[in-house]
């Protein structure tokens, strides 16, 4: 509907309007929309109030009901009886596609996103990588493009010299064999707690991972070993969440592709040598990158270098995103730096997605100190909580345990997407599950409750808007801003858009339940009966694209 106001406010403008310059007033009785008319005052050398009042004056069409000046803003109040009837008709034969556009024209956008640590259980620091790459994936989908999720999984690098020095010492095979995850993680923090006292065993694990890298035959079995037990455990999270990958190419698939990349980057003439290792001087007040230690042992940088150009050659990505921490945000520009300096005009395509930490009272987690919180906990706690829920509201359910499932994994991965990825969360498990305020929950109740009111009806195939009350007009509003916050989110990478409309609708929708006869209004049900349809399609749609999946019974 934006985009209808926009086609006719530009017919009576000589300056060009674009869509983002239309607001919606915070309150009611200054409109539906307003154009604020400050932007146009130098070109036109007029004052605002002016423009404004000669612009009210003068628009006119048959979807508005009127137009007012105030103090250099112009503001539209829509018809809204044809408003109402083109939205819920609009919505209503689209489906789950309202809100989809051919923006991306199947442009293929590479995600990097995930990426654990193998030999090391999935903590909570790793739930927002997965939850906001699944889904701006998801977004990115909707607006046409091609998602294609990478999961770059951390193994390889000197940790895990540091692990196999670890099992040589003080591993146990049969306790291994029983609880992989579990066990390696203890020889892990065994490890940093001993190398506090005794410093020569970080040069052990930096030995052990230069034998690694060479090829040696008894601790390649052993990372081998690790990988697959991990990827293993990895899977049962990746199931409870819901979230697939097109590849988990980590790390270590680069090994024998780096040696032509650094060969390249000798030919030409980029590699420095700094006190034994390989740099590239990336530019002013930016520390060199480096691409080879003293040692011969490759890095991180190197790797990210190599995948860049692998993915490049077999994705042909018009985008690649990063879906990495906030402290990595050095490296990235270390990244686009070298692949520009080697001639790869692409790498302008490279992007990294930012996001803060998850902190336990107010301190960051960390797997060496053996400060993690472990996600599979977290969701089986949640799950295992909301089926005592749904017993105690609900015990007539016949799927309690599906849709448990359903509302206590929503719960958590909700409460990461409303808020904005920059910012820093602190874990509270009880807010997190708490199933009132703006919470998953929440907006799964509320779609489970207008799919309780459409089992209790029949469909309607066409409907008469005559009059809209102030309870039915303000989901009418929500209802078709939708297609604006799936583009909006998808240009901006911001999942929190959606979450936050999503709880903005439901609110809206509760309102009017609360306050309107929906069931027994003979005279307005074919209407009310395509916005509680309306209400569903677009709520379903919304949690989907943050990955959450919607019960229909709660």
């Amino acid at each position: 509907m934006k985009q209808k106001l926009l086609s006719i406010l530009q017919n009576f403008t000589i300056d060009l309007i674009e869509e983002h310059m239309i607001e919606v007033p915070v309150y009611e009785h200054l409109g539906d929309y307003s154009l604020p008319c400050f932007s146009f005052a130098k070109k036109q050398k007029k004052s605002p109030f002016l423009i404004a009042q000669d612009l009210a004056s003068r628009i006119q069409d048959e979807n508005i009901e009127k137009v007012e000046a105030i103090n250099g803003y112009v503001n539209i109040f829509m018809k809204r009886t044809s408003f109402s009837d083109t939205i819920l008709n609009t919505i209503r034969k689209a489906g789950k596609q309202y809100g989809s556009t051919n923006l991306g024209d199947g442009d293929v956008v590479t995600i990097d996103m995930s990426s654990p640590n193998i030999a090391k259980p999935f903590s909570m620091g790793h739930l927002r990588s997965t939850v906001i790459g699944n889904s701006i994936a998801l977004l990115l989908e909707k607006s046409g493009y091609q998602p294609v999720k990478i999961n770059h999984l951390g193994d390889w690098g000197t940790q895990f010299g540091k692990l196999l020095v670890a099992y040589r010492l003080w591993g146990d095979k049969k306790k291994i064999e029983e609880a992989p995850i579990q066990s390696l993680l203890k020889l892990y923090i065994r490890f940093h707690e001993e190398a506090e006292k005794d410093e020569s065993l970080n040069d052990k694990g930096r030995r052990a991972f230069k034998l690694l890298e060479d090829g040696e035959q008894d601790a390649l079995e052993l990372w081998d070993w690790f990988r697959t037990e991990s990827l293993h455990e990895f899977q049962k999270i990746y199931d409870l969440l819901g979230v697939t990958f097109d590849s988990f190419h980590g790390e270590a698939y680069y090994n024998d592709k780096m040696d032509p990349i650094v060969e390249e980057l000798l030919q030409k003439n980029l590699l420095l040598e700094s006190d034994g290792a390989l740099v590239v001087d990336v530019g002013e007040n930016i520390p060199p990158c480096l691409i080879k230690k003293s040692d011969g042992a490759t890095l991180y940088a190197t790797r990210d270098i190599t995948a860049a150009i692998h993915r490049k050659k077999n994705y042909h990505f018009k985008k690649s995103l990063y879906i990495v921490g906030n402290e990595q945000s050095l490296h990235f520009v270390q990244l686009k730096s070298v692949l520009n300096k080697m001639g790869y005009e692409w790498s302008e395509s490279l992007q990294h997605i930012p996001f803060g930490l998850i902190l336990k009272d107010g301190k960051k987690l960390s797997t060496r100190k053996g400060k993690i919180i472990l996600l599979e906990e977290v969701l089986n706690e949640a799950i295992q909580l909301a089926e005592r829920t749904v017993e105690e509201k609900n015990p007539s359910l016949v799927n309690k345990k599906e849709v448990a499932k359903k509302v206590g994994v929503g719960a958590i991965i909700f409460s990461d997407l409303k808020q904005h990825r920059k910012h820093d969360i602190d874990f509270d498990l009880k807010k997190m599950l708490q199933t009132d305020g703006e919470t998953a929950p929440y907006v799964q109740y509320t779609y489970a409750r207008a799919c309780s009111i459409l089992r209790k009806v029949q469909d309607v195939d066409t409907i008469d808007v005559t009059v809209v009350n102030d309870f039915e007009w303000k989901v009418i509003k929500s209802l078709q801003q939708f297609p604006s916050i799936v583009r909006r989110a998808t240009d901006e990478y911001d999942p929190s858009l959606v979450a936050k409309y999503s709880i903005d609708l439901a609110q809206s929708f509760n309102s009017f339940y609360g306050n309107v006869h929906i069931v027994n209004s003979s005279s307005h049900l074919p209407y009310r009966i395509a916005l509680v349809q309306s209400v569903a399609i677009v709520l379903e749609e919304a949690l989907r694209l943050l990955g959450i999946k919607a019960p229909s019974e709660m």
